[in-house]
């Protein structure tokens, strides 16, 4: 009788959204004590930035206690590549994951959990890794996400717009001509399907796509915008294009934002 060989498990850890913030939420306020176990346990990493990563877990060490220190801890960077053109199916790049997961197969001694993790919010939502869960999946690895917050459900919740159908669409172009083509295709499609579409930008550029939205769509056209979701400065605007126009709204553009588009 061949007994299986054990594996690691590859978890999803999310991230606050504070990244870049200059203030920070305590982490027991938006991530579980469970999320936070998970992580205190872990040793080996995948990650986009290891100098993040260190810093996210030196707040993990101070909410919940770690046998590792930061010191011992291993942390593979995914490609910068990836990073820029994302790593889901369709983009076209070389990028093979699975030899960042030989800790989780043991092949340099006994089989390794390991954590993915992004900058904030969820890892492989909006933000690269889903190369790696892929990999995990073809090497017959377990993959469990943990509990945490998600920048665009968040703001879909709070928007009041259509939350039975949506799609996220990413970032907006940054040519202004071709940004307002899509805003208009956005728009049509939300106008004639009733699905939300969602969508993020940079604090530098919140300015700049906030104008061009409200010159291009429709007075009648919802537009909710949402910044520094789970912040004690986070602040919150859904109403018609008619009424952002006739009521501008003092905002803070210098936190990362989620738009929504939609009735």
């Amino acid at each position: 009788m061949t007994v299986p060989t054990p594996q690691g498990t590859l978890y999803l850890v999310p991230a606050p959204l504070d990244f870049g913030c200059a203030t920070q939420a305590p982490l027991q306020d938006v991530l579980p004590q469970g999320t936070l176990a998970v992580a205190a346990c872990l040793q080996h990493w995948i990650a986009e930035n290891a100098k993040s990563t260190r810093a996210y877990l030196k707040r993990v060490y101070a909410a919940h206690p770690s046998a590792h220190t930061l010191q011992s801890l291993h942390i593979q960077e995914l490609p910068r590549a990836v990073h820029k053109k994302g790593d889901h199916p369709g983009v076209a790049h070389d990028f093979d994951a699975r030899p960042l997961l030989a800790a989780a197969l043991g092949l340099d001694g006994a089989p390794q959990d390991i954590g993915l993790v992004s900058e904030a919010g969820m890892p492989a939502i909006a933000d690269p890794g889903a190369s790696v869960v892929r990999a995990a999946h073809a090497l017959g690895l377990r993959v469990v996400p943990l509990v945490g917050p998600s920048s665009l459900l968040l703001s879909l919740s709070v928007s009041g717009l259509n939350g039975q159908s949506f799609a996220f669409v990413g970032y907006l172009p940054q040519d202004a001509s071709a940004r307002n083509a899509r805003i208009r295709e956005l728009e049509a499609l939300a106008l004639h399907t009733g699905q939300s579409q969602l969508l993020i930008e940079t604090p530098y550029r919140n300015a700049a796509v906030l104008a061009a939205l409200l010159a291009v769509l429709q007075p009648r056209t919802r537009l909710s915008v949402s910044f520094g979701m789970t912040l004690a400065c986070m602040a919150s605007r859904s109403a018609s294009v008619a009424d952002w126009r006739a009521q501008p709204a003092a905002l803070p553009l210098d936190l990362p934002a989620v738009y929504c588009i939609g009735l």
